[in-house]
C-alpha cells in the first residue's frame, strides 16, 4: 500500500441469510411485480423435492435445468431460448457453481444479443455490456463457489473447453436467499468437495499479491467459520455446521475479488480436460500449492495457522492440517485416485500457465513450476 495510491471497493449485495428465508422468495417476487421467473438449476438439484417445492410455491414458474456439469455456451444458448419461450420476466438461479453461472450468464444475454464470448472479460469485453439485464435472484444450494454474490460467470467453449469468463457488475444479484437448510440434503461428498472449494477461495484470496484489506479481512473470517464446520458438516451435518459453511463459502467469493492464484489455475484444466468436479480438484491440489506458496508469506502463513485454531505453528502445520483434512472428509490425496496419468501433465501444465488465476498469486508460476506441481499432486 502506497500513501499516495486510491483504491476502489464495492460489497453492494443484498444478502438475507438463515434457515427459512427460501420462504420469503414468492413474496419478494410479487412485492416487485414478477410474475414469470426462470429457475435455472442443473439436473441433479431439479429433481430434489426443495426444488420442487419451490417450484410450486412460485406461480408462473418454469425450470430450465439442460446444463452441464462443467458450463459450455450451448447451456447457455438453450436457456437464453427458454427464456424467450416461456415469456419469463426475471431469473432464479438455485444450486451450486454450474447453475449460478448458467443463470448470471442467460441474464446477460437476454438483452446483450453479441456473441456471448463477444463479453469475455480476458479480453476486454465486459465494455460490450451496454443494456440491462432480467430481474436476477440467487439461491445457493451447496458451500462452495459463492457464486450467488458473485458478478461474472465462468463458461467453456463447447468444443475446444477452454474456459472464458463473463463479467460486469451488473451481472451481481439484485437479492441473495441464503438458506442452510437447503444444504441439509447434499451428499458427504459433495459437501466435503465444495467445502474445500469454499476453503481455497478464502486461502487464495487471503495470499493475493494484490492490496484489498477488507477481502483480506473477509477471508481469514471465512477460513475461521471453514476450518470448524467442514468435518461438521460433512460427518455430522448439524445445522450450526452447516451454516458456518453457507456463511463461510459466501465470504469466500466476496473475498476473492481480490484475487486468487495457482491453485486455481492447477483446477480449472482438470475440469475441462478430464471433467473433473471443480471443488475436488481444488480440494486434491490445494496442499500443494499452498506449499509452493509459502516462500516470502511466512507471516500470512501464522495467520493462516491462527485462524485455523493452529495458535503460532510454522507454515508447514498449515499444510499438514490440510492433507488431513481431505483424509477425514475422505476426499482422495492424488489425482491418480481420479485417473490423471503422468502423461497429461504436459497439456494440464500448458492450459494452467494460460488460465487467468495464478498472476494474481503471491509468488509468480511458470509452466515449469506447474509440471513440478502436478507431479507431486498425481
Amino acid at each position: 500500500m502506497g500513501a499516495d495510491e486510491i483504491y476502489s471497493y464495492s460489497y453492494p449485495t443484498n444478502i438475507r441469510f438463515g434457515a427459512g428465508v427460501i420462504k420469503e422468495l414468492p413474496d419478494y417476487l410479487k412485492s416487485n411485480n414478477l410474475q414469470k421467473p426462470l429457475i435455472v438449476t442443473d439436473p441433479n438439484v431439479a429433481d430434489l423435492p426443495f426444488l420442487k417445492a419451490i417450484a410450486s410455491s412460485l406461480s408462473g414458474a418454469e425450470v430450465f435445468s439442460d446444463i452441464s456439469k462443467n458450463p459450455v455456451k450451448s447451456d447457455v444458448l438453450k436457456g437464453g431460448d427458454a427464456y424467450e419461450q416461456f415469456k419469463s420476466d426475471c431469473i432464479v438461479g438455485i444450486g451450486g457453481g454450474a447453475a449460478m453461472d448458467v443463470a448470471r450468464a442467460v441474464a446477460l444475454r437476454v438483452n446483450n444479443r453479441r456473441d456471448i464470448f463477444d463479453y469475455d472479460d480476458l479480453q476486454g469485453g465486459s465494455v460490450n455490456v451496454t443494456e440491462s439485464i432480467p430481474h436476477f435472484v440467487t439461491v445457493p444450494t451447496t458451500s462452495g463457489t459463492g457464486s450467488e454474490v458473485g458478478r461474472s460467470a465462468i463458461i467453456s467453449e463447447d468444443e475446444s473447453k477452454k474456459k472464458r469468463i463473463l463479467f460486469h457488475p451488473t451481472l451481481l444479484a439484485r437479492q441473495v436467499f441464503a438458506d442452510p437448510e437447503l444444504t441439509y440434503e447434499l451428499p458427504p461428498s459433495i459437501t466435503a468437495a465444495t467445502g474445500m472449494d469454499a476453503l481455497t477461495h478464502n486461502l487464495e484470496a487471503y495470499l493475493s499479491k494484490n492490496y484489498h484489506p477488507l477481502s483480506s479481512g473477509i477471508a481469514l473470517e471465512g477460513i475461521k467459520l471453514i476450518g470448524a464446520s467442514i468435518e461438521g458438516a460433512t460427518n455430522a451435518s448439524s445445522p450450526e455446521s452447516r451454516a458456518g459453511m453457507l456463511m463461510g463459502s459466501l465470504m469466500g467469493a466476496v473475498a476473492f475479488q481480490k484475487g486468487l492464484g495457482v491453485v486455481h489455475s492447477m483446477a480449472h484444466p482438470l475440469s475441462s480436460l478430464v471433467d473433473m468436479h471443480h471443488g475436488l480438484a481444488n480440494a486434491i491440489c490445494l496442499s500443494y500449492g499452498m506449499e509452493f506458496n509459502i516462500h516470502g508469506q511466512e507471516d500470512k502463513f501464522k495467520d493462516i495457522a491462527f485462524a485455523l485454531g493452529l495458535a503460532d505453528s510454522p507454515a508447514t502445520e498449515v499444510i499438514s492440517f490440510l492433507k488431513e483434512m481431505n483424509t477425514k472428509l475422505g476426499l482422495p490425496a492424488k489425482l491418480s485416485e481420479q485417473g490423471v496419468s503422468t502423461g497429461q501433465i504436459e497439456e494440464l501444465s500448458k492450459l494452467a500457465i494460460d488460465d487467468f488465476c495464478h498472476p494474481d498469486n503471491p509468488r509468480p508460476v511458470t509452466v515449469e513450476d506447474f509440471k513440478e506441481l502436478y507431479e507431486k499432486a498425481i
